[in-house]
């Protein structure tokens, strides 16, 4: 372990968790041209690595979609105590030590510093927004949009909070000119390569 790693809490608990090939991938989610992922995404990611580690060890073969919706319940504000409280209670009855494990989880500020400092990685932040990255980037918010909801709503459906049948949740990102008040899809509007306003 060099200096540096050991300074570094995520080269830490890549070590800890034995989790070899983390680091690498860290790099390429953050460094790739396509489907290039934010450091938020990079700390959810990692800390979910951490917290299926940590299930391993315990025994407890998560099932699929189990890693990321327990993380969901321990890391959102928005979910209910009660909620986080039984599934704590569930964890550490598997063996546990859920504080130790919340306290091992990083944040985005924490993975940009490994990937600069300790990888010495780095990304050029200044190359131009062009109309198909930015329509890139709205379809990857709206498939994760998509998908959040859609796992809130299984919940409260299993929970039995609310009733409903099969579904699909649909989200539609539009934009407004308040120059020719005219609304269009996104989609569209950067394939028209803009709207109808005279310059």
């Amino acid at each position: 372990m060099t200096d540096g790693t050991s300074r570094s809490k995520v080269g830490r608990l890549i070590e800890e968790y034995e989790l070899d090939s983390v680091g690498l991938e860290l790099e390429t989610r953050w460094t790739r041209q396509d489907d290039r992922w934010s450091l938020r995404d990079l700390a959810d990611w990692f800390n979910q690595q951490l917290l299926k580690q940590a299930m391993a060890s315990a025994g407890v073969q998560p099932v699929d979609g189990e890693v990321a919706n327990n993380y969901r319940v321990l890391a959102d504000d928005a979910v209910s105590e009660g909620d986080r409280i039984q599934l704590r209670r569930r964890l550490e009855g598997a063996g546990i030590d859920v504080d130790a494990l919340l306290d091992d989880f990083v944040t985005y500020q924490a993975i940009r510093s490994y990937l600069k400092d300790i990888r010495d990685v780095t990304y050029d932040h200044e190359s131009a927004t062009t109309t198909e990255s930015v329509r890139e980037r709205v379809d990857r918010l709206v498939g994760r949009t998509e998908s959040v909801v859609d796992g809130q709503i299984a919940q409260l459906r299993s929970n039995g909070d609310l009733p409903i049948d099969d579904f699909r949740v649909l989200v539609d990102v539009q934009v407004y000119c308040e120059g020719c008040n005219t609304q269009y899809k996104i989609a569209t509007l950067l394939e028209d390569g803009g709207c109808d306003c005279e310059e």
